[in-house]
């Protein structure tokens, strides 16, 4: 069973309403979509969100990454052993973890087409795990004034949204503000996770969430208060505030997640395909994850559903992801695909397709 063939196209769906961040402001999604082609027959499809603010990938590093550098690097070898493929893709380059993730999970949906099996059924930790069929994501309230950001968590909860991502960072009492209209709006059964999104200080920080606590805002969890490089940051705000901190930016690699569970730098761990660079690594952080007795949440970025799917895959394989934010196809006005997990509301279904499952990737295809 050998990869034989790969090629590239791309992929744009319009937002149902722009994404806003303390880092960005994003109206549409334009992927790279990865499709490579095993002996058997097989295919499998991967996805390349560029997202130069966190990954440092471009469109053009993207492509250049998979044409000249990961698909040489596994061209015609074996694909009995997905992860053999990713270590050699990692060693032809360094970082360009958003190109090897789509690269990676490509090959995965391949593999386990050809073994016939839908990809979560071949992903699972201990052997008395039981796989999940059906999860549960939240979505996200992108950062705006306090009204809007009202409004926006009305429209969710009326869609069925029972969790939502409140993105803040742009300001100590404006964003106690925002969240306490959010609160108001969604209602006391909601579930509120709030995410900075590297947007604090670390004092400005533990003010911030001090004075949430304070107001009783009953936050789940707050994600990524300071910069992704202050580890010492993460250190002292997990340390100082009653609300579990979740490590997002900080979190690239098995590495970093070691490093932030032997620092108490967080007490909770992100796992994004793009940011470890595929589902090979994404499964390291996960052992790493279950030996210390950490919670994960499986994430994304401003993704489709093919990348999404991957992700959703793992997620229902492990049970140490606990949370998850798989958001990506409800935020489009569109899913131009066919098959693979159904989308409902804030209801992922996984089926018993085989590989990640999806049937038709209406994409305009060029060998590489």
């Amino acid at each position: 069973m050998k990869v034989v063939q790969a090629a590239i196209g791309y992929i744009t769906i319009p937002l149902v309403t722009p994404f806003k961040t303390a880092l960005r402001t994003v109206d549409a999604i334009r992927d790279l979509i990865v499709r490579v082609r095993l002996d058997s027959g097989e295919e499998g499809y991967g996805e390349a969100p560029p997202t130069a603010v966190i990954t440092g990938e471009t469109p053009q590093s993207i492509e250049t990454a998979v044409r000249e550098y990961l698909w040489p690097a596994i061209r015609d070898r074996e694909a009995d052993h997905p992860s053999e493929l990713w270590t050699r893709m990692d060693r032809s380059m360094a970082k360009n973890t958003t190109a090897k993730a789509a690269m990676d999970m490509a090959v995965y949906d391949a593999w386990a087409r050809a073994k016939g099996q839908p990809l979560f059924r071949l992903l699972g930790g201990a052997a008395n795990e039981t796989p999940k069929t059906r999860l549960e994501t939240d979505i996200t309230i992108s950062v705006n004034d306090a009204e809007t950001m009202a409004r926006d968590a009305e429209r969710a909860a009326a869609g069925g949204f029972r969790i939502l991502k409140v993105k803040v960072g742009r300001g100590g009492r404006e964003d106690v503000e925002r969240v306490r209209r959010v609160r108001a709006a969604a209602g006391r059964e909601a579930v509120l996770r709030i995410d900075a999104n590297q947007g604090w200080t670390p004092d400005e920080a533990r003010r911030t969430i001090e004075m949430m606590e304070d107001a009783g805002l009953n936050i789940e969890l707050v994600e990524q208060p300071v910069s992704c490089h202050d580890f010492a940051g993460m250190q002292y705000v997990t340390a100082h505030v009653q609300t579990p901190v979740l490590a997002d930016e900080s979190v690239f690699s098995p590495e970093d997640a070691e490093r932030l569970i032997r620092e108490h730098g967080a007490d909770l761990i992100n796992i994004k395909l793009m940011k470890t660079g595929g589902i090979t690594p994404a499964l390291r952080v996960c052992e790493l994850a279950e030996k210390h007795r950490v919670g994960c949440m499986m994430g994304c970025m401003l993704e489709s559903a093919v990348s999404v799917s991957a992700g959703a895959h793992l997620a229902a394989a492990r049970s140490i992801i606990r949370y998850c934010d798989l958001d990506g196809p409800s935020l489009c006005a569109e899913n131009p695909y066919a098959g693979g997990p159904v989308y409902s509301g804030p209801w992922i279904d996984l089926t018993e397709t085989p590989g990640i499952g999806l049937t038709d990737v209406p994409v305009r295809f060029e060998n590489i």
